[in-house]
């Protein structure tokens, strides 16, 4: 019996240590948020897929480029969040009510019980990011566009963009607890979703992160679902339903990447 448990602690071991591995390969030669690509270079992932050739064939009719994100289960947060500040880097005014929605956004998570010790550095940091990709601020869009890119690879600001964002998502649920219980499966409460489900990072995320995020700040989202579902044609989904998308996004099975319309 000693044996045994000892064979299954090695097992164990292993297993957790190749995951360590894998993670940091991931890490090594992924980053954070790659440059743009074209969008055809997704044929070489699925090369003689013919499912899959003919929906990437299908999704280039509507989209130029793609953005790649890491995939560390925080990849939704990640793409969302480039993707909404680099749309706000060209339209000034969204921009300014962002900033305010941001700046107001740490009192009502008070409000909404989440300790202020716990806020203060992400919050901060938040804003930080967020004055640094302002529209008005000197060189223009191109450095303006360069200073994001260079901020969503620096692990700490990324981190802490996607941890505030998560905290945000949590607010909204904990907000609407009564709407989001309908979407959870099983007995899990809102509360106890919240806490093993959305504010944990590398935590993959879902519809309900998507509905809550986006209502929360106020911003429209398209999913392109890269799938084998059905039909030569990818679907999208608006998110809320109804709204006009400012951020594009494709979705393969546990993965978020950023979409470019032509």
């Amino acid at each position: 019996m000693e044996s045994f448990t000892q064979n299954d602690g090695n097992r164990d071991e292993l297993i957790i240590q190749q995951k360590r591995d894998i993670e940091k390969e991931i890490s090594d030669t992924t980053p954070l948020v790659s440059d743009q690509l074209p969008l055809t270079c997704l044929y070489a992932e699925y090369s003689g897929d013919e499912v899959f050739t003919a929906k990437i064939q299908d999704l280039s009719k509507k989209y130029k480029f793609i953005r790649r994100t890491r995939p560390d289960g925080n990849c939704f947060f990640r793409a969302f969040a480039y993707s909404y500040l680099e749309y706000l880097i060209s339209n000034s005014s969204a921009y300014q009510e962002f900033k305010k929605l941001a700046e107001e956004s740490k009192e009502k998570l008070v409000q909404l019980g989440f300790p202020s010790f716990t806020l203060e550095d992400f919050h901060e940091t938040f804003m930080e990011v967020i004055q640094r990709v302002s529209p008005d601020n000197l060189g223009g869009h191109s450095t303006v566009q360069e200073e994001l890119h260079k901020i969503f690879n620096e692990q700490g600001y990324s981190d802490y963009v996607v941890v505030y964002l998560r905290l945000i998502t949590s607010g909204k649920l904990q907000e609407e607890a009564d709407f989001y219980q309908n979407f959870i499966e099983g007995d899990l409460t809102i509360e106890a979703f919240r806490h093993l489900e959305v504010e944990p990072m590398y935590k993959e995320s879902d519809h309900i992160h998507i509905i809550a995020l986006c209502t929360a700040l106020g911003a429209g989202v398209r999913v392109e679902y890269l799938d084998r579902g059905e039909g030569g044609t990818v679907k999208a989904h608006d998110f809320p339903e109804g709204s006009e998308p400012r951020i594009y996004l494709i979705y393969r099975p546990g993965h978020y990447d950023i979409l470019y319309p032509n």
